[in-house]
């Protein structure tokens, strides 16, 4: 796995500027916030490419992988992560709200790169959209998450942000297993739902289909 690390690092070693890297996680669940986190690391020694040897698309790695160099991102990183919630989410939509969180993210990593002396500097966004109204220069790289050491790092520590952030959802509402599901939309989650009603932290605009052939939706559940 040092081959792949050492890969992703050197692709974004051959931009000759610092580099920004963005991903989010939480885009596809019915439940829950998106998440979006930005790095950078300003200083990439062999040390810390030996100690990211894992380094990959945090989809690739294991949850207990991804947990072990979480820590090691943030000790070593420029970062910032984001949660933007289901009310911004119903009112924006899932994209925008995406977008969004990747924004606030990625501006407060320039804004502390820019007060560190850095003005050479280069975001890069995983997936085929730029963040919209962002004032810095970017770049959007297709599968970015496999590509560019920045935004696999990014992506992980979206991914472990919002996968904590479900289990203590899911210590509130038990019901929907969300610890094991993360909000996705699976034959146990959907049945949970049918059983007991739409919680607060549910997307409705996710579950139309769901409930095409129902007379109402029940809300706010107890439990």
């Amino acid at each position: 796995m040092l081959e792949t690390s050492e890969h992703l690092f050197e692709y974004d070693k051959n931009f000759n500027q610092i580099i920004i890297g963005t991903d989010e996680a939480g885009r596809g669940p019915g439940a829950g916030g998106v998440f979006a986190a930005a790095v950078c690391f300003d200083k990439v020694t062999k040390g810390l490419i030996n100690d990211l040897s894992i380094l990959n698309d945090s989809k690739k790695l294991t949850p207990k992988k991804r947990d072990s160099i979480f820590d090691v991102i943030k000790d070593n990183s420029f970062h910032k992560i984001v949660c933007v919630e289901v009310e911004e989410i119903e009112r924006i939509n899932i994209l925008n709200s995406s977008l969004k969180a990747m924004n606030i993210a990625c501006s407060d990593v320039y804004k502390q790169l820019f007060a560190s002396g850095n003005t050479n500097i280069l975001t890069l966004v995983d997936g085929n959209k730029l963040i919209k109204n962002y004032e810095y220069p970017q770049q959007y790289i297709i599968k970015g998450d496999a590509t560019s050491a920045s935004i696999a790092r990014a992506s992980i520590l979206a991914k472990v942000s919002r996968d904590r952030y479900m289990e203590r959802l899911d210590s509130e509402y038990p019901v929907y297993n969300w610890r094991k599901n993360a909000g996705y939309l699976t034959a146990e989650h959907l049945k949970a739902i049918d059983k007991y009603g739409l919680s607060p932290y549910h997307r409705p605009s996710f579950l139309k289909k769901h409930f095409a052939n129902t007379k109402a939706i029940v809300l706010n559940v107890q439990t």
